[in-house]
This record gives structure tokens, sequence and C-alpha cells, in this order.
């Protein structure tokens, strides 16, 4: 399994998979043909259908130079994964376009060529399930953020510090901006509105707007092209911040303790990236929002001093819920109904660590088999369903495409 920094990536929003992932292949071609005095890139499927909603185009030119670079834009899909690219370069003056390089966008910005889990990172974990990982814990009496912290090394420490002041910074940009998101939908901005409102409720309602208003600015965020962390993608990006902050804000937890709750949700994360996909392309916005909200349920178990037993289960439960949920964006743009959905997921990783808490961690279904059922699921929707804005609530909205 991969180190947790492919879950928590820093990058520029609107979409891991279709903006940060092209963007890093377009840098990784770059450096392999530096002379080359133009370039042609081809995307397939999913980066053909939602790419200028996502700003796919803008994310690879602005790395390979407008004026040097063609784009085509294909509605074929590749076996290996619907976010396929191909990149060419013509290096002489031959004329011809040569070193052709498919490489695959597979989620949260990672990149992996056919047959590959990822082109990047090595393995640092020698455990791939959570069935093992919790079996693990509670035989050697260890916490999952100190299994990561063994995995990883004492450096991992720093990497999530970095996480963590840039979900804050997110949330609180989010929270002071107004406006109109950019796109033909003309979504107005409510993270301020919420968070204003939330302040005149008491107790149970004031927190359920407060953990809206910060779901909601963080994935604003996202949508403008903002500085965001992927959590595991960008799309679900405001749900694990969201949780984390009104926590942090609310219950004056310690930043050590956000980072070891940072450090067991990214380890969930993980494990459905290893073992089935994050990508929405692939297995729909369960693969994204439902996974946010596993980590997010996790995380906060942990924090309140949930056992290893207690914290997977209420990943699964923040899962399991969200199964069957498909990826619809309207427009192609990561707004409608993502920005929603992840305010949802938030208040619901809530409840989910709140329902595990009453339990003794004891249950029928484990992580690792709603995983699996992800993975199936995913792989039964229809394509219309995962990423190409052509069925759900996307339909009525073709005409007004980019």
């Amino acid at each position: 399994m991969k180190t947790i920094r492919e879950i928590f990536r820093i990058g520029i929003g609107p979409s891991s998979s279709h903006t940060m992932g092209p963007r890093k292949a377009a840098e990784l071609y770059l450096q392999r043909h530096p002379d080359a005095g133009r370039f042609r890139v081809t995307l397939y499927g999913s980066l053909s259908a939602t790419g200028k909603g996502h700003m796919t185009d803008r994310a690879i030119l602005d790395v390979l130079g407008d004026e040097s670079t063609e784009m085509i834009w294909s509605r074929e899909f590749l076996p290996f994964h619907p976010n396929g690219m191909k990149f060419e370069c013509m290096e002489g003056a031959d004329g011809v376009y040569h070193d052709e390089w498919y490489v695959y966008s597979i989620g949260g910005g990672a990149l992996a060529e056919e047959g590959q889990n990822s082109i990047e990172l090595p393995d640092v974990y020698d455990m791939n399930s959570m069935t093992e990982i919790l079996q693990y814990c509670e035989w050697s009496g260890k916490n999952y953020w100190e299994y990561v912290e063994e995995c990883e090394g004492s450096g991992i420490w720093d990497f999530l510090r970095e996480v963590w002041q840039t979900m804050r910074d997110a949330v609180e940009r989010g929270l002071d901006a107004e406006g109109v998101l950019p796109g033909p939908l003309n979504l107005r901005r409510k993270a301020y509105q919420y968070h204003v409102r939330a302040t005149g409720f008491k107790d149970n309602l004031r927190t359920r707007g407060l953990v809206f208003a910060y779901a909601l600015a963080v994935s604003e965020e996202n949508a403008s092209g903002g500085k965001i962390v992927t959590a595991p993608t960008c799309g679900s990006c405001g749900v694990v911040p969201a949780v984390l902050y009104h926590l942090w804000k609310s219950r004056d937890f310690s930043e050590n303790r956000i980072l070891r709750a940072l450090a067991t949700a990214a380890l969930f994360g993980n494990v459905v990236k290893t073992n089935a996909s994050i990508s929405g392309a692939e297995v729909g916005c369960q693969g994204e929002v439902g996974v946010a909200c596993a980590m997010a349920s996790a995380a906060a178990n942990q924090l309140f001093g949930g056992s290893p037993a207690q914290i997977e289960y209420a990943a699964e439960m923040g899962l399991e819920h969200h199964l069957g949920m498909t990826c619809d964006p309207v427009c192609g743009l990561v707004q409608i109904p993502c920005i929603e959905r992840n305010a949802y997921a938030a208040t619901r990783a809530l409840d989910a660590n709140i329902y595990s808490t009453f339990t003794d961690g004891v249950h029928r279904v484990s992580f690792d088999k709603v995983v699996e059922v992800m993975k199936q699921t995913g792989h039964d929707l229809p394509s219309l369903y995962k990423e190409t804005s052509e069925g759900g609530l996307a339909k009525d909205y073709t005409q007004m495409k980019f």
C-alpha cells in the first residue's frame, strides 16, 4: 500500500482526477521532452466528457503552452480506466509526432500506466486490508495513527501539519469569500451566509449549521480553483476539513490530536484506494464523497477516544450508507450536486461517530466488505452515471455545457 501522501495532495481545484492529475502528467511529459516544438494531447472517456467544466485543458495548456499544444477530445473509453490521456510530441523538422505515452488519472491526483497501481511512489505499508490492520492494532495495543507512523516514519507529522494548515486556510478563506462561482450555472457562494445564520441558533442546530458552513467553504474554494487538499479527492475535499475544523474549534483539541486523526482518516482512504477506487469516473461519487465520509467518521471517532474496532465501525457506516451514489455533475462542474454532498456527508460523519460510540465496535459487515461491494457496485453502474454529465442530475443541462 502506498504512502498516505497520495491521499492528501495539496493543490489547486476543481478536480483531482481531471485537473491535478492531467497537470502532473503534462509536467512529467515535458520533463522527458524539454526541447519539443509541439505537443498533441488526446483526452479520452470521462476526461473528454467533462474536461471543459473541470478545466482539464487549462491544466495541461498551462504546462505545455497554448500555442504549441493541440488538444483532441475523444469520447472513446480506453479499457484500463475512464480517465485516459495520450501525449505525443514533435521534436524534429519531419512534422511527425513521436513517443506516444498513454497515462491514466486514477483519482485523487494519482497517475498510473496500464497494469500499474501508480507510477510515482513506492509501497510503504505491509498490510493492505483494514481487517489485517485492525487485528494488528488489537494485538499490539497500538492505535491506527501509530501504525501510520511506524510505516511512514516520523517525517509524516510535518507533512500532516502542512495538510492541516492548508485545510484550515481553505475553510477560513471560503467563509470570508462572497460572489458567484465560475461557470455557466452562476451559482452563488453560500458558506458565509450559513456561518452567519448558524451563530443565531442554539446548540444542535448551531453545530449543524457550522459544519455545513465549513464544508461549503472548502468546496466553494475548490470550485473556484483555490488551494485545497484532496481528501481523498478535490470533489470531496470539504468533508474531512469541515469535521476536523468544527471539532478543533468547539472542543479545543490540540494540534497533535488533530494530526493523529488525519493520519487515521488517511489510512482508511488508502485502503479504499488500494483495493477499490476513489475515482468518480470509475466507481461514481461513492468513491469520492462516500470515502470522504468514512475518513471523517474515523477521524472523529479517533478524537473522541474510540477503540480501533469502534473507529473501523464508524468508517464502515460512513461508506456503507453512500453505496450506489452516482457521479453526475451538472455541466461537468464540481458544483451541483458536489458542494451540497460535501456538507451532508460531513454531518453524516458526525452521526456515524456518535452511533459507533454507543456500541462496543462489534458488527457483522466489515469495512473491507463494504469496500469490496463499493467496487462491484461502481463497476455495475452504467458509464452514464460516472462523471460523464450525460445522465442523472446532469441530463437536462446538456445545453449549458462548455
